[in-house]
This record gives structure tokens, sequence and C-alpha cells, in this order.
């Protein structure tokens, strides 16, 4: 039997519907019910009749899931899937630097562990971050875990960003010169930036956008030629959907070797196995979903 058809009947054996975000690996994308970023992906699970949920991400997304649909049952493939960037900001140096700015509200990236969601006033995504920030009564900000995306938030707001010293390892490495070239070999292509790329990175943008917000770009616009500055698993969903289209990265591709790790007989397993299962309290539970609704609501 065929993977995909194995995977095709567990699915059904286990009342399951297969997430994958869009640095998935091409043939996970292939195999999911819905691509796409995490919170768009979580919203769309709730709102199946599904009993499961399978994610194919890093585990912050899936306990995302867990939060937004706490009583159904929620697997991540690998548990060693982890994203460095939402590790790099924990409860107790939050409950500090709280502390420390006893006057500002407090905005967490939807890129940050359930622990650090349950912490926050409110969530953001890279798409909503500026909105998020503005529909605040307090003037100083403390913006986890992303430092670009708290830098590009700044520029846009006259509020107080207080920044965490996070980032991305892969758009982090993205560097201004390979842009500037990719832009000499082909200048008529549109230059798609993620908010989570350094400024000077950013500044060469046509558009700066969350990786769906990419995606709904390039369905809608009449340019055949993209150069795509985000992790390089985005450019199979996008000439997926796009053909006679082409994307090409914005330079050396960059890859999450953490999104990486998943692999079909991964997905097999988990589904046989129903490993690895996402566990959060209740009180978590409540705490980062008001944060998430909080979002919503003003969204």
């Amino acid at each position: 039997m065929e993977t995909s058809e194995k995977i095709a009947r567990l699915k059904e054996q286990r009342d399951a519907v297969i997430l994958a975000h869009n640095y998935q690996r091409p043939e996970i994308q292939d195999v999911a019910d819905f691509v796409g970023d995490s919170l768009e992906l979580s919203i769309k699970a709730s709102r199946t009749e599904a009993k499961t949920i399978l994610f194919c991400a890093v585990t912050f997304m899936a306990e995302t899931a867990k939060i937004l649909s706490p009583r159904k049952k929620v697997l991540v493939p690998r548990r060693d899937s982890r994203c460095p960037m939402a590790d790099m900001v924990t409860v107790d140096d939050l409950i500090r630097a709280k502390a420390e700015h006893p006057s500002a509200a407090v905005v967490s990236y939807v890129n940050t562990n359930a622990d650090v969601k349950a912490e926050s006033d409110i969530c953001c995504t890279s798409a909503n971050a500026v909105n998020v920030v503005e529909s605040l009564d307090e003037d100083e900000v403390i913006f986890v875990p992303d430092m670009n995306l708290a830098h590009y938030v700044s520029t846009q707001t006259r509020k107080k960003i207080i920044p965490w010293k996070g980032f991305c390892l892969v758009h982090a490495t993205m560097l201004a010169s390979e842009v500037e070239a990719a832009r000499e070999r082909i200048p008529e292509a549109v230059v798609l930036v993620h908010p989570e790329c350094p400024p000077d990175v950013v500044v060469l943008a046509d558009e700066v956008l969350s990786t769906s917000g990419m995606v709904r770009y390039a369905n809608r616009s009449d340019a055949r030629e993209f150069l795509v500055a985000t992790e390089e698993g985005i450019l199979h969903r996008m000439g997926k959907e796009n053909p006679g289209k082409t994307f090409m990265p914005a330079g050396t591709p960059r890859v999450c070797s953490n999104m990486k790790k998943i692999t079909l007989d991964d997905v097999v397993r988990s589904l046989e196995t129903e490993t690895y299962e996402v566990s959060l309290d209740e009180s978590t539970i409540a705490r980062a979903s008001s944060a998430l609704k909080r979002m919503v609501e003003i969204s």
C-alpha cells in the first residue's frame, strides 16, 4: 500500500484532520487537509467535526490548536520539532520583564509556547501585529519574542515597543546583499519579505507579508515572477496554487531544520499510535485562550 493511501486510511479510522504548515516538506503538504500558517490552521481545525488534529509543524503550533480545540485530541508527529525562537522566552523571564515595566502591556506573538501566551495580555500574528499594538490603551508594549518583528511594528506606531531579544534562525540570516543581487538578476520580480527578517531586508520589499499574506498576494497578483524572503517550503504551495507563475528564493534558500524533521513515516506512526499527544492544563488553556480571543476580537 502506498504511504499516502495508508495515511488516508488511518486518518479515517482516527477521525482525524491533518494540518501542515507552509514550511513543511512538499510531500507532507500534499497529504494534508489544510496548508497554511499556524493560527489560520488552528482556527480551521477547530471548525471541523474531526475528533483528532494531527499538526505537522513545530510544537507551539500544535499547542495553539489544543488551546482553540481543548476537547479534541491534538497530535504532533515529532516531539523534537520545536521552535528555537519560541523557546527564547520563558515565563520566568517574562514575569521579571513585567515587573520591570509595570505600566506596559504584553503582546505575545503567536510564535510562542502556550505558557507564555497564558502570561500575556494579548496575542498577535505577523499580519495583525501593528493593529493589535494600536488597539491597546497602554503606551508601552513588551513585545515577545521576535526583535525583528518588534522593530517593524515600532516603525508603524508611536507607542514605545520594548523588544525581546529573540529571533527566527531562518529569517534572521536573510541578507540584504542577497536580496539586492536577486533583484538585479530579475528586476521584474515582485519581492515579498516576511517581517521577521532584519530591518535592512524589510526595507527592500515590495510587500511585507506573513506567509499566508504572501500566498494571497501571489494568487491575486498579475505579476509572473516573485522573489520570496522566507523559509523555502512555502515555494511549493505558491507554485502549486499558481501554475504559470515563478517563485524563487530571494537569495540562498533558507531551511528550517525543525520544520523539516517531520516525514511521511512520522505521520503514519503518529496516526497508528496516537503519538505525541499535546497536553496542557486547564488554567494554561483558559488564560492563553483569553489572549488569543482578545486578538481575534480586534482583528
